[in-house]
């Protein structure tokens, strides 16, 4: 199973989907007998790779987000012990 096949949710990956939607377009019965398989296994390898970067960035953004906390938390503390 593959997420909604928005374009503009899934900009990494807009040229795979465009060629799936239109091989299932193109073949309305084949593709239950395999015939866009080797499409759905780029785009899911696609969605994997776009997935891996977002968490990366979100993973960076939260231990940027943790430093930030823990020196305001500190400030506080020393603000308090004043």
């Amino acid at each position: 199973m593959h997420p909604p096949l928005t374009l503009h949710k899934h900009p990494m990956c807009a040229e795979i989907i465009e060629e799936f939607q239109k091989c299932h377009l193109d073949h309305p019965v084949a593709k239950f007998f395999g015939e866009c398989t080797d499409l759905k296994i780029k785009l899911d390898r696609c969605f994997r790779e776009e997935k891996a970067i977002k968490r990366k960035a979100n993973f960076e953004e939260s231990k940027k987000l943790k430093e930030r906390i823990r020196e305001y938390r500190k400030a506080a503390a020393e603000k308090n012990q004043d």
